[in-house]
């Protein structure tokens, strides 16, 4: 689920010796949609930088205490031209789909939905979740397949060692580990803790661009610090991602990659597209519950779907990385 939002900040800084050039990417809250409105940080995307790979949204929540916070309850909802990956660190999502998928997002496993033509879903914490705490990604979809059918898939990835750190890869391939969740483009996706004091060099696709989510700790990418949920941006063109933690505690962050993504995309509310004529008719088939989306069963909150927020009165531009 997205709200719409002014884009926040993006910060260069040079890598001491010849490392590649970082950018930092800072989050901006942004309260999710639905009637509890809890908070997001949102490093993609924003105006400067719009994908890392296919990777064009990244929504980073928690840790929040559900009896204050009143936890996620958003109510079937539409998408187009994407994949929305799900990862938790800590509490429980029920999720619901019109493809007739009803399944748990817990800590450390993934849950892949492939929205293609269109697809709606519900994403509710459980009852039992005193702490939810987690990462909302989308992926965009190429043009050759961003009207694919409806799929969803869930993976648990082996916890893998890597010199005193630790990972879990839940898409692509790293440090010799291959998740076998399909995607429509290269991609890497893995949770990575890093004890204190500890360096890494990984190897990686020199083809890849990458960025790296700071969730608890302290690291620094390539000789620049992040601050919590900051992404750290590099370009491809490096085989080796050097990662240091200078902190006295461990620490977590998501790694995140894939080739530049070579098509400009248009992003509004739920959906990825093309053009403004596509975003209009994918929200008037929405509005009209046309049948494109599908129905979500089960969910028993209000509403018992989201409405569409208005359209802008300018004119949308697709847009690419600058």
């Amino acid at each position: 689920m997205s709200n719409l939002e002014p884009a926040p900040t993006e910060l260069t800084h040079r890598s001491a010796g010849s490392g590649p050039e970082v950018s930092v990417l800072t989050a901006r809250e942004v309260p999710l949609g639905g009637p509890r409105a809890m908070t997001v940080r949102r490093t993609l995307p924003q105006r400067k930088r719009a994908l890392i790979g296919a990777w064009c949204f990244a929504d980073h929540y928690g840790p929040d205490d559900v009896s204050v916070s009143g936890g996620m309850d958003v109510a079937p909802h539409p998408h187009t031209g994407l994949q929305t990956a799900s990862w938790l660190f800590s509490g429980e999502i029920e999720h619901r789909d019109s493809l007739g998928s009803h399944a748990m997002v817990r800590p450390g496993e993934l849950n892949l939905m492939t929205g293609g033509h269109g697809i709606c879903h519900s994403e509710v914490s459980t009852p039992g979740t005193t702490t939810l705490h987690g990462v909302q990604l989308w992926i965009a979809l190429p043009d050759e397949h961003r009207h694919t059918a409806r799929a969803f898939h869930h993976y648990v990835p082996p916890v893998l060692d890597l010199d005193g750190a630790s990972a879990r890869v839940f898409l692509g391939t790293l440090a010799g580990h291959a998740s076998p969740v399909q995607t429509f483009t290269p991609l890497l996706g893995a949770e990575l803790v890093v004890p204190a004091g500890t360096r890494l060099a990984l190897d990686v696709d020199s083809g890849f661009e990458h960025g790296v989510l700071l969730d608890t700790g302290a690291i620094a990418v390539s000789g620049t610090g992040l601050e919590s949920s900051d992404l750290g941006y590099v370009p491809a063109g490096s085989s080796k991602l050097h990662l240091e933690n200078p902190g006295d505690e461990p620490s977590r962050l998501l790694l995140l990659g894939g080739p530049p993504f070579g098509e400009e995309i248009l992003m509004w509310w739920n959906f990825v597209a093309r053009s403004q004529e596509e975003i209009v008719a994918f929200r008037q088939a929405w509005e009209d519950d046309s049948g494109q989306f599908g129905r979500v069963e089960g969910y028993r909150g209000t509403p018992a779907r989201l409405p569409a927020p208005t359209l802008p009165t300018t004119r949308m531009v697709p847009r690419r990385n600058s």
